[in-house]
């Protein structure tokens, strides 16, 4: 960057204030960036981890559905499953992780009253329901840590570019306004007190 500014007391003094502002920036916004990188690392493990534990309760909730279509029968099964209602008791909120919105995702209580009788049931039903539901809170806290950590991704990008452009472009171009500045108003010193010296010479004969 050049930044061009008249050599004056007064410019010297506005490149200064300005370097050191952008220096302050950059370590804020560095801080910051480290910050979210711990952050998005945690989450990462995280979502790997629920990952892991969803398919595990999908294992155990189609093995247990499948010996419930075959002790029951498919038809039955489809039947009972139109009886369970429509979940809609999901509710997303937004916290700030460093001034980045992060969506919350939260689902009411788990029912598991049975919507069918145990008359022409097993607990092999009643298993794959309980898994499901189980399945079902996991994906939630799943989708709400990886929109989370997609979030933070970008907003490291967006960061790291403003981090880059102060420690790269904005801080070195003020330094050598700062140093060019400096070397102008030291050169004017010298000549001003040479030009004086020359004028008490001639003055005092001296």
């Amino acid at each position: 960057m050049d930044v061009k500014l008249f050599p004056t007391k007064g410019n010297l003094i506005l490149a200064k204030n300005t370097l050191a502002l952008c220096r302050q920036g950059y370590e804020l916004l560095d801080k910051k960036r480290n910050i979210l990188i711990r952050e998005m690392m945690s989450l990462v493990d995280k979502a790997r981890e629920i990952r892991d534990e969803m398919q595990k309760t999908f294992q155990k909730a189609y093995r247990a559905l499948q010996l419930a279509n075959v002790t029951l029968g498919i038809s039955v099964v489809e039947q009972i499953g139109y009886a369970v209602p429509e979940d809609n008791r999901t509710e997303i909120r937004e916290q700030s992780i460093m001034g980045v919105e992060i969506p919350t995702v939260k689902l009411g209580e788990a029912d598991l009253q049975p919507r069918y009788g145990f008359r022409m049931t097993n607990s092999t039903l009643d298993t794959a329901r309980q898994e499901f539901s189980k399945a079902k809170y996991l994906a939630a806290e799943l989708a709400e840590v990886e929109n989370a950590v997609y979030r933070l991704a970008a907003n490291i990008r967006r960061t790291q570019k403003r981090t880059n452009a102060l420690k790269n472009i904005m801080i070195p171009g003020y330094e050598e306004a700062v140093k060019n500045i400096v070397n102008v108003l030291e050169e004017k010193d010298r000549e001003e007190f040479s030009r004086l010296k020359v004028i008490k010479r001639v003055k005092y004969g001296g």
